[in-house]
């Protein structure tokens, strides 16, 4: 599926990520991006950008984006939670 919002997304960013990655996630947004729904929770997606995946959720009510994280496609997300606890 592809996933596609408007020109200027929402985005509240949970866990302090570099303005860059924001914006990556942005303009992917604004221009449509490759993107698994989770099984497990609902409006909740895996957003791929090359070797980068984003982790979000869009808010049902009101269209906001919350990323949540991002990794390497090569790295498992619970690594990545990981070290980020560790950091």
């Amino acid at each position: 599926m592809v996933l596609r919002l408007n020109q200027h997304p929402n985005i509240e960013d949970l866990h302090h990520h570099s303005p860059e990655i924001v914006e990556v996630l942005r303009q992917l947004l604004a221009s449509g991006a490759p993107a698994k729904p989770d099984p497990r929770r609902n409006d909740f997606y895996e957003l791929e950008n090359g070797s980068q995946v984003f982790y979000i959720h869009i808010s049902p009510v009101n269209g906001k984006v919350l990323l949540l994280g991002t990794w390497l496609k090569d790295e498992a997300p619970a690594a990545m939670a990981a070290s980020q606890r560790a950091g």
